[in-house]
């Protein structure tokens, strides 16, 4: 978390709103307190705990645990977990039989190999590509004991596909604990409410349209619910006329269709709207919306290059078109 980037505001009607960076995005929590006592011990809890989540779990920390169990890969040497590691390792499991496998944490080496974030990237060729996915499988990993161990050298976890989600889960359950009714969690766009804000029956949220980017096609009424986009139109590079977007098929070891721009998904969970978004993009069956249709109470849609789908219900949450 960017402490220098970390502001704080009183609203009208006991509204307060905190926004700070973390996970590598900007971070919203906005929420209905009757004193100031309640919201100033809310906001501390709940900061303190997203800073100790980063710190612990981020790959790009060299101390934190996802890079100690990475950095010990092959060596036997297993790393030692604590509780709410262990409930994040179940949920691992969880999420990659519900998914049939799309979902995976283990794909860090195909990642490393695109890695977006270069100056110049590339396109790996077939080897290194084959190699990376040799060492891509969730069922390896080692999760018993109290200890977590990656058993070949070159395997590495990441949570960014999830982690985010999980934290905006989180920090509503922290908000419920504390006996806040009104509340808006928003970590980089995923976000999960309760209540409603004080002016409005609703709380409002956009959809964008990725052949816009920075405008919103329509909005959606998300009240007790969690709305989550994933796309590959804005982290992209573009070789010889081709674009190749972010998000990546550990199956084929490279991007996801670019003809498949971005996925939002209603659900009663972030992490649950999350990790449908994903991998609606990765399901080639009608467009991505199978999974989505599949997965009882969520609604979403897929925006293609051939026009806008969505499941039978998502427009019962839509507010304006």
């Amino acid at each position: 978390m960017e402490l220098t980037k970390l502001s704080r505001e009183t609203l009208n009607q006991g509204l307060f709103r905190q926004n700070f960076n973390a996970m590598g995005s900007p971070c919203e929590i906005t929420y209905r307190c009757e004193s100031a006592k309640q919201a100033t011990e809310f906001r501390e809890h709940s900061l303190a705990w997203v800073r100790k989540f980063e710190k612990r779990y981020s790959r790009y920390l060299p101390d934190s645990l996802i890079s100690q169990i990475n950095r010990a890969a092959g060596t036997e040497l297993p790393v030692t977990i604590e509780e709410e590691d262990e409930r994040l390792f179940k949920l691992c499991d969880t999420l990659h039989f519900f998914t049939h496998g799309l979902f995976d944490p283990t794909t860090l080496p195909l990642a490393q190999l695109w890695n977006f974030k270069a100056e110049k990237p590339r396109i790996p060729d077939d080897g290194e590509i084959k190699l990376a996915l040799t060492k891509i499988d969730w069922k390896k990993v080692i999760c018993e004991n109290h200890r977590v161990y990656l058993p070949e050298p070159g395997m590495g976890l990441d949570f960014g596909g999830f982690g985010k989600e999980y934290a905006v889960d989180r920090v509503v359950e922290m908000g419920q604990e504390f006996g806040i009714s009104d509340l808006l969690v928003n970590f980089g766009g995923d976000l999960r409410t309760i209540g409603s804000p004080p002016d409005s029956p609703h709380w409002r949220v956009g959809i964008e349209d990725p052949n816009r980017p920075g405008q919103a096609r329509f909005t959606v009424r998300a009240n007790n619910l969690a709305v989550a986009t994933s796309g590959n139109y804005q982290r992209f590079f573009e070789i010889n006329g081709k674009r190749y977007g972010h998000l990546l098929d550990h199956r084929t070891g490279f991007p996801t269709s670019s003809e498949h721009l971005s996925a939002t998904v209603i659900a009663k969970s972030c992490l649950e709207a999350g990790i449908l978004a994903t991998c609606s993009l990765m399901d080639e069956r009608s467009q991505g919306l199978a999974l989505i249709e599949n997965h009882f109470s969520s609604e979403g849609c897929v925006w293609a290059k051939s026009g806008l789908v969505w499941s039978k219900k998502f427009d019962t949450h839509l507010l304006s078109q």
